[in-house]
């Protein structure tokens, strides 16, 4: 299982004393500003995308046992002892938040693959992809694209259904925390109105359905870091970074040290850091500390 590490290195900041700058309105007056009883453990596991990310191309089998990002890779991570499972959602064209970690989905028809952004589906047509919950109807067959151009079959020993937000809280084990990556494309520019909008549509689904699940919201996109902080105060938010393992336009996304910017601009709780960076800027752990953020960790060193 592909695992994610916490490590709590102060108390966090107090989420009642930022202020909120952003009045919101959704339809069913949802409180957004309730106090949250959560607090981050010093240590914690967290399990990427459920059970593990599939890795098609690997000779380790556990890359292909179960469909990533879906309900069956959820409720089996569960059966591990993690405090959190983390998964990717991004916003339909027509305002849903489904659970699927890559920009485009990839099919064939007639004998040529097409790709389609996930955000510029409707959800019927999102969800006609890979494996359907209606008996007898089949969906369309999912690829992927290796590292080195070729295109494969997504399959995997235990497939499952593509899901919504909505579908993992009504239906993986209540009592596992979910770490939510608000999933932006890392090469588009967003305008502040629409990044608004699509945090407003995601947190409309996590205030009606979380109940008492623990949540934690992160994202590799400064700008929907600091804006979903200021949205609401039930929930951390930690900013994403690889800290300089691969180099971005945004020179926010390029440091540890940015990273802490960041944070400390917009009263984020902590930084996610790619593991590499920790190691190639290991000064800025201490510094991290000092600022009282809190550190996770996610990569491999080989």
């Amino acid at each position: 299982m592909a695992l994610k590490t916490i490590l709590h290195l102060s108390n966090l900041p107090n989420l009642d004393h930022v202020p909120e700058i952003y009045s919101t309105c959704f339809s069913k007056g949802l409180d957004l500003n309730r106090a949250s009883s959560f607090r981050i453990p010093k240590f914690m596991v967290i399990g990427h995308r459920g059970h593990g990310m599939n890795i098609l191309q690997s000779s380790d089998s556990r890359m292909k046992a179960i469909k990533e990002n879906s309900i069956l890779s959820f409720n089996s991570a569960a059966k591990f002892p993690l405090d959190f499972i983390e998964f990717d959602v991004q916003v339909t064209k027509d305002d849903c938040p489904v659970i699927f970690h890559d920009d485009f989905i990839l099919t064939e028809e007639n004998g040529t693959i097409f790709e389609k952004k996930v955000t510029e589906l409707c959800l019927a047509e999102f969800l006609c992809y890979g494996p359907q919950k209606e008996a007898g109807k089949e969906g369309k067959c999912l690829y992927r694209k290796t590292k080195d151009g070729k295109f494969v079959k997504w399959n995997v020993e235990t497939d499952d259904s593509l899901c919504t937000l909505q579908d993992a809280f009504q239906n993986v084990e209540p009592s596992l925390g979910f770490n939510i990556e608000l999933k932006f494309d890392d090469f588009a520019v967003y305008q502040q109105d629409h990044l608004l909008h699509i945090l407003q549509v995601i947190l409309q689904v996590v205030f009606e359905f979380a109940r008492d699940r623990p949540i934690i919201f992160s994202t590799f996109q400064p700008d929907a870091a600091q804006l979903v902080r200021k949205l609401q105060n039930n929930y951390p938010v930690y900013f994403l970074t690889e800290g300089g393992a691969s180099i971005y336009y945004d020179v926010r996304r390029n440091s540890l040290g940015e990273a802490m910017k960041v944070c400390l601009e917009g009263g984020l709780q902590g930084i996610v850091s790619e593991i590499k960076g920790v190691f190639k800027d290991p000064g800025a752990v201490p510094k991290i500390k000092d600022s009282n953020l809190s550190l996770l960790t996610y990569g491999k060193l080989k």
